[in-house]
């Protein structure tokens, strides 16, 4: 295994861990703290960090696509909860879709070792053959268009390709927001159950 690769993973793994610990921590003490009694409390408490509270979503957002550590659809779905479907399907598009072309930059820029360290071998292995098939850009725009898909492994694999530049961001901008809309209704639906 390259340095890359070792390098990739490693750094992947530990802002992945570093993700998560902080997450458990903030759910923990929200939870202490009384913020979990209803939907609408949880609301007004991420509501009451005011500007910084859409800009975490979309960081989170963003660097989800680029080292995939969390599904999107956790994220779409939270969105929707606690900024409404609107305001919710707007900060989920725009950071999905930069972490979607950045992703595929790296790649293009860095190459497969970089991508198998954070995609995973397992990942990479199953799907790179798909990536060689002269249907893989129909393939590919399908994955963007259909919830729960690997998109986001997928558009660093893309990277891989010879897609161009064009194509893959025209494919992002289309098809992407077709998948995030079906999270927001469903959040929006399930918000309406809920509440």
């Amino acid at each position: 295994m390259s340095e890359k690769v070792l390098l990739a993973k490693k750094i992947s793994k530990i802002l992945g861990l570093a993700f998560l610990v902080l997450t458990i921590i903030f759910f923990a003490k929200s939870y202490i703290d009384g913020h979990f009694h209803s939907l609408d409390s949880f609301k007004n408490y991420i509501n009451s960090f005011g500007l910084f509270a859409p800009i975490m979503l979309f960081f989170i957002q963003f660097f989800q696509v680029i080292i995939p550590f969390l599904p999107g659809l956790f994220g779409c779905i939270a969105g929707s909860l606690l900024f409404g479907a609107v305001n919710g399907f707007w900060i989920n598009y725009l950071a999905i879709s930069i972490g979607s072309i950045t992703a595929f930059f790296i790649a293009k820029k860095y190459g497969s070792p970089v991508v198998k360290g954070l995609i995973g071998e397992k990942f990479y292995d199953k799907y790179l053959g798909w990536t060689m098939k002269d249907s893989f850009l129909w393939v590919f725009a399908l994955a963007i268009f259909l919830p729960l898909t690997p998109d986001d492994e997928l558009c660093l694999l893309a990277g891989l390709t010879p897609i161009s530049k064009k194509k893959f961001i025209l494919i992002i901008v289309t098809m992407k927001p077709w998948c995030i809309l079906f999270y927001s209704i469903f959040a929006a639906h399930l918000a309406s159950l809920v509440g």
